[in-house]
């Protein structure tokens, strides 16, 4: 477990964007529902902000269930500034149920995989990119590939 923290937290240190604006969270957003659509993948794709909605894909094969996945899991981002995945794994590895305690509540808070902090350098975490209808590393794993290949062309 702390091998797969690590390279969670790596991942957050890596993907650092110098600034995200509206054109940032479209050009990103497009290009994960873009490899998502080329995989075949049913997922929705969500970029926001608190209170905002950047960017929004229902895939093919997706369904209105990951609506309520998407909204859960970017909750978790941009309430405690990590990825979900990363949430997850530390509270597994501290072998706290999150629900028991109250601190998540699982009606507002999906502690799994498939959100990742947008986090712009000397501001901190400004949105949440999240994708649902994968297994929840899978989500993941797009979510971070889309970042890293956003950063890597700009």
């Amino acid at each position: 477990m702390s091998d797969l923290i690590a390279a969670l937290e790596q991942q957050e240190r890596d993907l650092v964007f110098d600034s995200f604006d509206h054109t940032d969270a479209w050009r990103l957003g497009s290009r994960i529902a873009s490899t998502a659509r080329d995989a075949g993948h049913p997922v929705g794709i969500d970029i926001r902000r608190p209170g905002l909605i950047l960017f929004r894909a229902a895939l093919p094969g997706s369904t209105p269930d990951q609506e309520s996945w998407i909204a859960r899991k970017a909750a978790v981002v941009l309430r405690i500034e990590s990825s979900s995945a990363l949430a997850a794994a530390r509270i597994k590895a501290k072998g706290v149920d999150p629900a028991a305690t109250g601190w998540l509540d699982p009606a507002e808070y999906a502690v799994t995989g498939g959100s990742f902090p947008i986090r712009v350098r000397g501001v901190g975490v400004v949105a949440a990119a999240t994708a649902s209808g994968l297994s929840s590393m899978d989500d993941h794993d797009l979510i971070v590939a889309g970042i890293r290949a956003h950063l890597e062309s700009a």
